[in-house]
């Protein structure tokens, strides 16, 4: 599980947006949301760079937790 601490979300399009991202690189990625501690988790085989680019890619400032 890599977790990534995410600014700018505040609502369920976030969450949608942040998911679908991840997931189109990776269908099977399970991608865990939560706004209160704006952090992202994410279960999957793409490398963590890969991931922080798709978040990057729909707007939000993302880093490495």
């Amino acid at each position: 599980m890599q977790t990534f601490n995410v600014q700018g979300m505040s609502c369920g399009h976030c969450v949608k947006a942040i998911t679908q991202a991840v997931q189109a690189k990776d269908p099977a990625a399970d991608v865990q949301v939560d706004l209160g501690a704006k952090t992202v988790q994410v279960q999957s085989s793409l490398p963590a760079d890969a991931v922080l680019e798709a978040i990057k890619e729909e707007g939000y400032e993302v880093s490495a937790a």
